[in-house]
C-alpha cells in the first residue's frame, strides 16, 4: 500500500523574496526582458568570477545552441560529447546540422572518459561538449589540453553544476569558450525555466545576446523604456526567441544569493545518505576530489549484482512505500533516432549501459529535512532486505 505522505524527488526552494520580487514585476507593468533580467546577468557574472559576461536565456537547451551558433558550429561539423546526458546536449548540435559524435563516460563518475577522446576526433571535429554529471566537474584540465592541441571549442553543459568547482576554480571561470548553466524546477537554483551562458569572450556573448531574440540589434527593454523615440531596429541575422523574463530573473536574484547555502545543504543530504547506506550492496555516488566542490545536484546509487531486487522493481518498491526516485539517464544511443540515425548499439557505449541499468537517483534537494532522509534509507534499507 502507498505511503500516503509521498516524497516527491524534487522539489523547488521558493522563498518569500523571490515572490516579492515576481510580485514587484509584476506590478511594475514590465514583464519581458528587461532590468530584472540585466540585474540577474550582472549578479552571475560578478558570482562566476572576473572579466566574465552572462547571457540570460529561456533555457540551458536555448543556451547549449546559442553558445555553438555563435562558435561557429555548422552543416556538418561533429561535436564530442558523451551518450550518457540528456538528450538536449546533442539535440542542439543537430539544430546546427551538425553531427555528435558519442564517446563513453567513466565507469565511476558518470563523467566523459578523456581516454576515449582523442580516438574521436576526424578533421570535421569542432568542438567538446563535456558534461558535468550530478555536479562532479570533469577533468578539465585534460579536456582543455586536447581542445587546445588539436585547435578545438569547448562548450561546458553545466545543467548539474552550479555552484561546483574544479581544482578550486568555479565552473564557468575556467578558459573554455562558454559554459552554459540550467535554471529548470528541478536544478540547484530555479528560475521555473531558465538558463545562463557565461563567456570572457566578447564576440560570443554579443552574438548569443543578439541571437536570443530574433537576430534583432537592440533589446526590447532599450526601445520600449527610453524616454525619446527609439522605435528603430535592425535584424541583422536570422534568430531565435530565447530571451529571459523578468518574471523569471526576479527568482533567479534571489536563487543565486542562496546558491552555496544550497549546496552546503545538499552536501550534507549526501553526506547522510554516505553513512547510511555504507554496506548495502549498492555503489555510492563519488565525491569531489580534493580542492573540487561537488554541486550535489544529484545522488545517484548503483544497485550491485546481487541485490534481491531489479532496478525497475527498487523504484516501483520504493513508490510503493511513499519514496520517489528518478533515473538519470537513458543514455542516448538507446533512443530510437540517435540509435537510428547513427546506427549505434548498445554495446557500443559498455559503460554507459552498465551505469544506466543499475543507476538510481533518490531524492536530494534542499527543501527535504532530516526526517525525510531517514525515511528514504529506511525504505531502501526494507526494499534490499527483501522485506
Amino acid at each position: 500500500m502507498k505511503n500516503n505522505l509521498f516524497l516527491p524527488f524534487a522539489l523547488p526552494d521558493i522563498g518569500e523574496e523571490e515572490i516579492a520580487e515576481v510580485v514587484d514585476s509584476l506590478k511594475s507593468g514590465w514583464v519581458t526582458t528587461g532590468a530584472k533580467t540585466k540585474k540577474f546577468e550582472q549578479d552571475f557574472a560578478e558570482f562566476v568570477g572576473e572579466n566574465i559576461d552572462a547571457v540570460a536565456v529561456n533555457s540551458a537547451t536555448a543556451g547549449l545552441h546559442l553558445a555553438l551558433e555563435a562558435i561557429g558550429i555548422g552543416l556538418d561539423d561533429e561535436v564530442i560529447t558523451t551518450s550518457y546526458t540528456f538528450t538536449a546536449t546533442a539535440e542542439v548540435i543537430r539544430y546546427l546540422g551538425a553531427n555528435p559524435v558519442f564517446v563513453d563516460v567513466d565507469p565511476i563518475t558518470f563523467n566523459i572518459d578523456i581516454s576515449k577522446i582523442e580516438s574521436a576526433i576526424t578533421s570535421r571535429t569542432k568542438a567538446i561538449i563535456p558534461v558535468h554529471f550530478a555536479g562532479l566537474a570533469c577533468d578539465m584540465d585534460s579536456i582543455i589540453d586536447i581542445a587546445k592541441r588539436h585547435n578545438l571549442k569547448v562548450i561546458e553543459d553545466a545543467a548539474h553544476a552550479l555552484p561546483a568547482r574544479y581544482k578550486g576554480n568555479l565552473i564557468g571561470s575556467l578558459q573554455t569558450d562558454a559554459t552554459v548553466y540550467s535554471f529548470y524546477a528541478t536544478k540547484t537554483i530555479t528560475t521555473g525555466e531558465g538558463g545562463m551562458i557565461v563567456t570572457r569572450d566578447r564576440d560570443i556573448a554579443k552574438r548569443c545576446r543578439v541571437m536570443r531574440l530574433h537576430g534583432i540589434s537592440k533589446d526590447a527593454f532599450d526601445r520600449y523604456s527610453s524616454t525619446k523615440p527609439a522605435w528603430h531596429y535592425e535584424v541583422v541575422a536570422p534568430g531565435y526567441k530565447y530571451n529571459m523574463t523578468d518574471i523569471a530573473a526576479s527568482m533567479g536574484i534571489h536563487q543565486l544569493r542562496k546558491a552555496e547555502g544550497f549546496q552546503l545543504r545538499r552536501q550534507k543530504l549526501a553526506t547522510f545518505y554516505d553513512h547510511e547506506l555504507e554496506g548495502l550492496p549498492i555503489i555510492l555516488p563519488p565525491h569531489a576530489p580534493k580542492g573540487d566542490l561537488h554541486a550535489w545536484h544529484l545522488y545517484v546509487i548503483r544497485l550491485t549484482d546481487d541485490v534481491c531486487v531489479s532496478r525497475d522493481d527498487f523504484i516501483r518498491q520504493m513508490a510503493d512505500k511513499g519514496i520517489g526516485c528518478s533515473v538519470h539517464f537513458i543514455p542516448l544511443h538507446l533512443h530510437p533516432y540517435w540509435r537510428d540515425t547513427y546506427a549505434l548499439k548498445p554495446e557500443d557505449f559498455p559503460h554507459a549501459l552498465c551505469s544506466y541499468e543499475h543507476a538510481v537517483s533518490l531524492p536530494l534537494y534542499t527543501k527535504m529535512t532530516d526526517a525525510d532522509a531517514s525515511r528514504v534509507v529506511a525504505a531502501i534499507k526494507t526494499v534490499l532486505s527483501g522485506r
